[in-house]
């Protein structure tokens, strides 16, 4: 395994645990990585990061957006075959650097798109463990877990990256890995060690813990109802939760409308469901009388709580069929900027009404952007290739930056592949931006943007104007969309996202 065969994508919020992550590692021998990046997911990350480190670090950041957002920012922004994710609370064990690169030989020479570490979760002996530690120390055993996980890169391009739909560090991992392997790719367990920390409980941890039933109803929504079954795990307490909240909310329903028998009945029923729920986690913990009262607190808040949330989720994903775009490629003449017959002169760049603001809600989104464009006033000579790059990079000051942008300065007869109605600069910006076309929406004001982007399976949204010719515009509401303005282009984009 080669250094360059390899980068480590590291999602930090600024926790002192990521400076002892790379001090671990810098100590350590074996084949360095190409690349180590650290992306900062702090939403204002103020002080910058800085780390003592003679290792390749590279900074990047992701605007607080969650672990699924900064990996992909990570994994995009190298170009390593091999790209293995370290959450920055975990401790790589001696040797860590020579097994990885056993693990990922193995995972070559096994056809393997994963290889998964070994995490240890460390326990306090002498008593049980409390609820709250069960819950960390279930990452021991969990299938897929992301706090050391190795993956192909063309894997990940394949699969879309991970999902930031989830926007904390729970199901995001389940799913990508789900994806990898419902589409023939394989996961093995490898040989290296990482060690996971308890995460610190306080009174109401368990209670907030239940936000996750929000990316439970995103999991069911995209892999459906066995999905539990497909990640290894057992069926879980939400049926039975749902029956404790039932209940109460019958119990206090009656006593509001004076009906005293069905109060009791409904009460007892609910009492008899935390009762039973309360004495399991307490029965499975230390016995102590402090835990009995955080269980039994608990207990009576986490139903209703989990309920709420899984209902959330299911009103908020209520559309999620398939996955969300991940690029807006974007044609720049009367999309993006006021279209000047081959314009020559950077001055005279004037974006479209709205454009600026619509780009930016883009880019809050975490979506890439790129521009595809034709100029085929290079090869008719009335423009230079160096005129044209000045008015692009002006482009780019006004409303960029963009991700990639991607050219033809061929004629309309130069017979060349990369000329929209071709599908070339389209499949061209997804290879760039590491993405799947499938995964792109192509917005444009002719026919030749939305036929460009559907030959490379691409979406496509039309927005027409004065010259968009009308047989254009019925072509892509048969085929795709249309929208009366970028903004509103933008809208249906975004639509998608949820």
């Amino acid at each position: 395994m080669r250094s360059d065969d390899f980068a480590i994508v590291i999602p930090t919020i600024g926790r002192p645990s990521v400076h002892r992550l790379l001090a671990e590692l810098d100590g350590q021998d074996g084949v360095k990585p190409a690349e180590i990046v650290v992306v900062d997911d702090r939403p204002d990350p103020h002080p910058a990061l800085q780390f003592d480190t003679a290792l390749p670090v590279t900074m990047l950041r992701s605007g607080g957006r969650g672990p699924a957002a900064a990996r992909n920012a990570g994994w995009r922004g190298t170009r390593a075959r091999w790209i293995c994710f370290v959450d920055d609370d975990v401790l790589p064990h001696a040797d860590w650097f020579e097994h990885l690169a056993e693990d990922l030989a193995t995972a070559d020479a096994e056809g393997a798109a994963g290889s998964q570490a070994v995490i240890e979760v460390p326990v306090t002996p002498g008593r049980r463990a409390t609820d709250d530690e069960k819950r960390t120390q279930r990452l021991a055993d969990a299938r897929w877990i992301t706090a050391d996980m190795a993956y192909l890169r063309s894997a990940l391009v394949d699969a879309g990256g991970f999902d930031d739909r989830f926007p904390r560090a729970y199901r995001e991992d389940s799913d990508l890995a789900l994806r990898i392997t419902q589409r023939g790719g394989e996961i093995i367990q490898g040989r290296r060690r990482s060690t996971h920390p308890v995460a610190k409980a306080t009174l109401m941890s368990s209670v907030r813990a239940q936000i996750g039933n929000r990316d439970n109803a995103l999991m069911r929504r995209k892999h459906g109802r066995d999905w539990r079954a497909a990640v290894g795990e057992g069926r879980g307490r939400l049926p039975l939760h749902s029956a404790t909240t039932a209940a109460l909310a019958c119990a206090v329903g009656a006593l509001l409308g004076g009906r005293w028998r069905a109060a009791r009945w409904a009460g007892a029923a609910w009492a008899a469901l935390t009762a039973e729920f309360a004495l399991r986690r307490f029965w499975a913990g230390p016995h102590s009388i402090a835990e009995a009262g955080r269980m039994t607190l608990t207990s009576a808040l986490i139903p209703p709580v989990a309920v709420a949330h899984r209902l959330r989720g299911e009103w908020t994903f209520r559309t999620a069929r398939r996955d969300p775009p991940l690029a807006v490629l974007l044609d720049r003449d009367d999309t993006i900027i006021v279209d000047g017959p081959y314009l020559n002169d950077p001055d005279g760049v004037r974006p479209m009404p709205g454009s600026v603001a619509a780009l930016e809600r883009l880019r809050d989104k975490g979506l890439l952007l790129g521009v595809v464009t034709n100029q085929s006033g290079v090869a008719k000579g009335l423009i230079s290739r160096e005129q044209l790059d000045a008015v692009n990079a002006k482009v780019d000051a006004e409303l960029g930056p963009f991700h990639t942008w991607q050219v033809c300065v061929h004629d309309a007869d130069d017979g060349c592949g990369c000329r929209k109605p071709a599908p070339g600069m389209v499949r061209a910006a997804a290879a760039a931006l590491g993405v799947d076309p499938a995964r792109c929406v192509m917005i444009g004001d002719t026919g030749g943007d939305v036929a460009a982007a559907l030959s490379a399976d691409a979406d496509a949204v039309l927005v027409p104007t004065q010259r968009t010719l009308p047989h254009e515009v019925d072509e892509a509401r048969a085929r795709a969309r249309v929208a009366p303005s970028l903004v509103d282009a933008v809208d249906l984009v975004l639509r998608d996202c949820r």
